[in-house]
Order: C-alpha cells, then sequence, then structure tokens
C-alpha cells in the first residue's frame, strides 16, 4: 500500500488465535510500502504486542522496518505502528 494504513486483527478468529495475529500482521508488514507505516490493531487478551509482535517482526524483516508501541485503543486492542524503511 503506498499510504499509511491500519489492519485491524482483534475480533473474532484473531481473538483467540497467536500464530495467526502474528501471519497476518507479517503479511500486512510485506503490503506496506517502503516510506510508509501500518498500525496492526492486535486483541486484548494477548496484552501488549511488544511481548510477543516485535520480535517475530524483526526476525523476519530486520533493519528493513522500525517498530513503535502506540497504546492500548478505546476497542480495548493495542496498536503497534511498523514502518517499512525507505
Amino acid at each position: 500500500m503506498e499510504k499509511n494504513w491500519s489492519i485491524a486483527l482483534e475480533h473474532e478468529e484473531y481473538e483467540n488465535d497467536v500464530e495467526l495475529v502474528i501471519k497476518d500482521a507479517i503479511n500486512a508488514v510485506k503490503q506496506t510500502t517502503k516510506g510508509f507505516y501500518v498500525n496492526v490493531v492486535t486483541p486484548e487478551n494477548f496484552g501488549n504486542p511488544d511481548h510477543y509482535l516485535t520480535k517475530e517482526l524483526v526476525f523476519i524483516f530486520g533493519n528493513e522496518i522500525d517498530v513503535k508501541f502506540i497504546d492500548q485503543c478505546g476497542c480495548g486492542g493495542y496498536v503497534l505502528r511498523v514502518w517499512k524503511r525507505k
């Protein structure tokens, strides 16, 4: 995507499947164009995504990305922002 965007991975099948959250977050980063970011919204019940998602993304993408935990959103989920470096 050639814009900043968000992907909601906090409801339905994602709520109890951390592996699916990780898989779809990786795919979302792959779809993001260099120079832009994707906000990955994760389920409340898995807690802060820095504890389980950030390390997976860094393992896959290395120094191609920057990752920052933003906050817990009003819906209860958590927002992790992932920038693709130019």
